[in-house]
């Protein structure tokens, strides 16, 4: 039986997992093969060169399923400077099925993307900017713990999911997606049992056959001596917080920023995103880039299907809920 939920019911999905937006790795492959999983795909809106090079990705990937899916829009414009209302309108004019919003506010974009039927997801690192997404009129708030990739530039509290889901989940009226470092069906379980209405996936994903990364890199996150403690958070001081893939690189970036304050010229040949691209893409060398990776890291050992992959986790997720009745039940006996 699959696990039906209010975000399976609104975005019209088999399983309640959202795959998130990745820089250089959100394409229609990536996208497409999440959706014909069951799950929800996510085109990555700025890893598209111009607001009509993402019409043309959407297109792309309709031609490669017919299942629902998305698109990534992090506004960052101190950081990444882009045309966002182009971006925004191509979103609605394309009438994709949900947007996940990430680093600005929705209030300027939310009445114009559910004019289209566009659902829209905020992704929040504090109850705060979770708050004020559910009062510009959000469909779904993303709530990431410290543990993850943090939300998309927003400034953190270093809060984990576990604490942050609790209250979300408690205060919030509209559904609550986690997200942070999830990559298993127990975690599925455990948000669900929270009042989740799923989870949000990414370094998982890199980790599959389909990804379209080169594999050296998926060979790397899925060695033994790659774990939860292969991560650090850089870009703090420019309000841009983000965990990455710990090397020489990403701890090059922390010395640089421990010594005060930092303009991001300074770290912008180790930060540029065609250094990352063309790990991705080219070489395969992890040790050459500043990626985005979550504490997910630690619960990779394969790199399934997306479908096998969806099928695993929903099938865990199920047996834990199981279990924990079962265990309610003999308690009370």
């Amino acid at each position: 039986m699959p696990l039906r939920t209010a975000l399976t019911e609104m975005l019209g999905i088999e399983h309640p997992i959202i795959q998130g937006g990745m820089q250089y790795v959100g394409y229609a492959e990536m996208a497409s093969a999440v959706s014909n999983a069951g799950g929800l795909g996510i085109l990555t809106g700025l890893t598209q060169p111009s607001p009509e090079a993402l019409r043309a990705e959407i297109r792309r990937c309709r031609t490669m399923t017919d299942k629902p899916f998305g698109v990534n829009l992090t506004i960052l414009p101190a950081l990444i400077p882009a045309d966002y209302d182009a971006f925004a309108r191509v979103v609605a004019e394309e009438k994709v099925t949900m947007v996940e919003l990430a680093a600005g506010s929705p209030k300027k974009y939310t009445p114009m993307w559910k004019a289209a039927g566009v659902k829209v997801l905020h992704k929040s690192a504090t109850i705060r900017h979770a708050l004020k997404a559910q009062e510009a009129g959000v469909d779904l708030i993303e709530i990431v713990g410290y543990e993850g990739s943090i939300a998309g530039g927003q400034p953190g509290d270093e809060v984990g999911a576990w604490v942050l889901l609790a209250k979300a989940t408690s205060m919030l009226k509209v559904p609550v997606i986690a997200a942070g470092a999830s990559g298993t069906g127990r975690q599925l379980a455990a948000a669900l049992a929270m009042g989740a209405q799923g989870i949000t996936m990414a370094t998982r994903f890199l980790c599959t056959v389909e990804a379209p990364i080169d594999q050296k890199v998926k060979e790397t996150l899925m060695r033994p001596d790659m774990d939860e403690r292969s991560t650090t958070i850089v870009l703090g001081t420019l309000s841009n917080a983000t965990r990455v893939f710990k090397n020489g690189v990403s701890l090059k970036i922390r010395e640089i920023e421990s010594q005060g304050e930092v303009d991001f010229s300074q770290v912008m040949p180790l930060a540029s995103g065609s250094r990352t691209k063309k790990m991705w893409q080219e070489t395969g060398d992890t040790d050459d880039a500043m990626w985005s990776c979550s504490q997910s890291i630690g619960l990779i050992s394969d790199i399934p299907t997306c479908k096998d992959l969806l099928r695993r986790i929903v099938a865990e997720a199920e047996d834990r809920l199981s279990t924990g009745m079962q265990c309610v039940v003999a308690a009370k006996l």
